[in-house]
């Protein structure tokens, strides 16, 4: 019987590392193993990604296009079939949603999107609603309430620039 204890890799799986440059006898002396001169024989060349021999690689002969904007707002997505786990009549709001696993990590804001079926009268509190979403939770009896958008809490700014910039009357 096969143990862990007694786990022995195939015959002839497991190869010896290639030493090289310890002298003629070993095959793979002098040269190493990389013939005579030229730009292969050199050390520290052709080892990037991208390169083709000195022509001009692919991505410098295409052109740039694009560009990410820094406002960007990402949304952590909701399924309806996902708001079935919660029981009839709950408040859905993204404390709850992370709770249940359904939002995980660092997002913007949360969306609900119409994919599956809602059965339950539900109270959802989400920054965004896809139509169909709204109409599916508000034909069953609950309510779809839209949050706005904050990117820090109001409290946050207050802090961060009290005193900052105002000058003192002059006593």
């Amino acid at each position: 019987m096969t143990t862990l204890s007694n786990l022995k890799a195939p015959h002839h799986s497991r190869h010896r590392r290639k030493i090289v440059g310890r002298g003629q006898g070993s095959g793979l002396g002098k040269t190493a193993g990389r013939g005579g001169k030229g730009q292969k024989a050199r050390s520290g060349n052709m080892h990037f990604e991208g390169f083709e021999g000195g022509q001009s690689p692919l991505q410098r002969r295409l052109p740039k296009f694009g560009f990410t904007s820094p406002n960007r707002i990402e949304y952590a997505v909701v399924n309806l079939d996902e708001l079935e786990r919660f029981a009839a009549g709950a408040e859905v709001d993204e404390a709850a949603l992370r709770a249940k696993g359904l939002v995980k990590g660092r997002w913007d804001g949360i969306k609900v999107l119409a994919a599956g079926k809602l059965t339950k009268k539900l109270v959802v509190k989400a920054h965004k609603f896809s139509g169909a979403a709204k109409q599916a939770i508000q034909g069953v009896g609950g309510t779809a309430h839209e949050l706005p958008l904050m990117a820090h809490k109001p409290e946050a700014a207050v802090k961060a620039h009290s005193g900052k910039g105002v000058k003192q009357p002059k006593a």
